[in-house]
């Protein structure tokens, strides 16, 4: 199946600061965007940090389906167990995008 990755995207493309995927993104020809083609890319991404195996390796048990970038603590992410709680925190996230636009 296609998964449709933003990340993949964003690599492929190699537009690292992009705050949105666009449908360029998307169209964007690589083996690496899963918008295109199916399954896993050919390789990795980006390359783990240490902290991330461990938070792998050290996992807690939740009930958490969904992330969503957290505008008031950027580099940190908002998790949600519903699509509705979700929604709620992506609409918060496109708000502060649109303010940050704003101040342009």
């Amino acid at each position: 199946m296609k998964l449709d990755a933003d990340p993949t995207a964003k690599f492929a493309t190699r537009d690292f600061k992009a705050t949105r995927i666009l449908y360029k993104h998307t169209r964007f020809e690589s083996p690496y965007n899963t918008y295109l083609h199916r399954g896993l890319p050919p390789g990795p991404i980006s390359m783990a940090s240490i902290t991330s195996i461990d938070a792998v390796l050290n996992s807690e048990d939740h009930n958490f389906y969904y992330m969503c970038v957290d505008p008031e603590n950027l580099g940190y992410h908002l998790f949600a167990a519903s699509i509705t709680e979700h929604n709620k925190n992506a609409r918060k996230y496109h708000r502060w995008l649109d303010s940050q636009r704003n101040k342009k």
